[in-house]
C-alpha cells in the first residue's frame, strides 16, 4: 500500500509514461509534446498520486498484428525513417514517428499486462500519439496504431479474458476502435462523442455488424452537452451494460477534450464530470471484480487535460471505490439508447422509461 497526498490509502496504481512520448513532434500542431509534459507536472506535483510510474518496451510487431496488417504498420516505418511526411491533412508523420507510436501502443499493452497479471488493480496509460482513430489500414485523426485496440486483442490472446469492454469518452468518435471491432462480439465498444464532429462516423444506428450486432453502442451528443449529459450515459447506459454482460476488463479511451477549455470542440464537461465519471466506473468495476485502465487520447488545453486527471486520480487509485454520490437523472439520450438497445440489452430500456431529465 502507499499513500496518496490526499491521505487515501491505496492499492496498487500503474502509470505509464516513456521519454518517447516527446519524440513525436509536428510544428505546431495541437497534438504536441507540451501535452505530456504539463500532464508529467501536474503529476509529480502530486506525487505521481501513490502511482507506481512504469516505463513500458515496446509493441511487438506480433501484437499490432492483432489489430493492423502488415503493409501498415510497414508504411509507418518506412515513412518514418524516410523523414516523415503528411498522410492526410491533419496527421504527419515525422522521423520519431514510428518508434514514439510503438512505445504508446506498448503503454497500453502493458497496462493490460499489470491489471490481468494481478500486479495493479487500476492504471493510466499517459503516452502519445493517441490511437482510437487508427483504422486496420489506415492512420488518421493524429494516430498511428489503434493503442486500446491492440490492448483489448492482447487481454484475450495472452490473458484468456472473453469479454472486454471499450468507454470511449474522447469528444471525437473513436471511428478505428470502432471499425476493428465492428463484428467483434468479444468486445463492447461505447462511444460517448459530440455529433455531428469530426471524423463525421458513430451515428446511433451504428450497432455493429454480424456477430457483433449490438456491441457497438454509439452514443453521440449535442455540442454544448456537459457533466448531467456524459454521467447520466455513463450511470445509465455504460453501468448496466456492464451489469449485464460482465466484462473481465474495462478500457477507457480517456480524452479531455470534451471539457469546457478544448478548443477543438464545444461541449462542456468539468473536472468534477471527469471525476464522477470515473468514480462510477470504479464502482462497477469493484462490484464485478475487474480491473480498470485508462489510455490518454485527446485533450488539447493544457488546463484542462491536467486538471481533469487530476481531479480523476484520486478515484482511480483509492483502495476502496467512493461513495455514491446523489447520482443524475436518466438523460433523454440515456433513456434512447435503452430503447433502441432493448432487443441487445433489454434491462437498459426497462431503466431507461423512468426518471427521465
Amino acid at each position: 500500500m502507499a499513500s496518496s497526498p490526499y491521505g487515501i490509502r491505496v492499492s496498487r496504481t500503474v502509470w505509464l509514461r516513456h521519454e518517447l512520448s516527446l519524440a513525436h513532434e509536428v510544428p505546431r500542431h495541437p497534438e504536441r509534446p507540451e501535452r505530456i509534459v504539463a500532464l508529467e507536472a501536474e503529476m509529480q506535483r502530486h506525487d505521481w498520486f501513490g502511482c507506481d510510474v512504469v516505463r513500458p518496451p515496446e509493441v511487438t510487431r506480433e501484437q499490432l498484428l492483432a489489430v493492423h496488417p502488415a503493409r501498415h504498420i510497414d508504411f509507418i516505418e518506412q515513412l518514418s525513417l524516410e523523414g516523415g511526411g503528411h498522410i492526410d491533412y491533419d496527421t504527419v508523420a515525422m522521423a520519431a514517428t514510428y518508434e514514439a507510436a510503438l512505445r504508446s501502443a506498448g503503454g497500453a499493452v502493458a497496462l493490460v499486462d499489470a491489471l490481468l497479471s494481478g500486479s495493479a488493480a487500476t492504471g493510466f496509460s499517459a503516452m502519445r500519439p493517441p490511437g482510437h482513430h487508427a483504422e486496420p489500414a489506415r492512420a488518421m485523426g493524429f494516430c498511428f496504431f489503434g493503442n486500446v485496440a491492440v490492448a483489448a486483442r492482447r487481454a484475450r490472446a495472452a490473458h484468456g479474458v472473453e469479454r472486454v469492454l471499450v468507454l470511449d469518452w474522447d469528444v471525437h468518435h473513436g471511428n478505428g476502435t470502432n471499425a476493428i471491432f465492428h463484428s467483434d462480439p468479444s468486445v463492447l465498444f461505447v462511444s460517448i462523442h459530440e455529433w455531428p464532429l469530426y471524423p463525421g462516423t458513430g451515428p446511433a444506428s451504428d450497432l455493429g455488424e454480424g456477430e457483433g450486432e449490438g456491441f457497438t453502442v454509439n452514443l453521440p451528443v449535442p455540442g454544448g452537452s456537459g457533466d448531467q449529459t456524459y454521467r447520466s450515459l455513463v450511470d445509465h447506459v455504460v453501468l448496466p451494460l456492464m451489469a449485464a454482460w460482465e466484462p473481465g476488463l474495462v478500457l477507457v479511451s480517456a480524452g479531455f477534450d470534451a471539457h469546457s477549455l478544448d478548443p477543438l470542440a464545444t461541449c462542456t464537461v468539468s473536472e468534477r464530470g471527469y471525476a464522477e465519471m470515473t468514480a462510477s466506473l470504479r464502482r462497477a468495476c469493484a462490484v464485478l471484480g475487474i480491473p480498470l485502465g485508462l489510455v490518454l487520447e485527446g485533450g488539447y488545453s493544457l488546463e484542462a487535460l491536467t486538471g481533469s486527471v487530476a481531479a480523476l486520480m484520486p478515484a482511480l487509485v483509492a483502495e476502496s471505490p467512493p461513495a455514491e454520490g446523489d447520482g443524475v437523472p436518466v438523460h433523454r439520450l440515456a433513456a434512447e439508447a435503452g430503447e433502441r438497445l432493448a432487443p441487445w440489452w433489454p434491462d437498459l430500456s426497462q431503466r431507461g422509461t423512468t426518471r427521465r431529465a
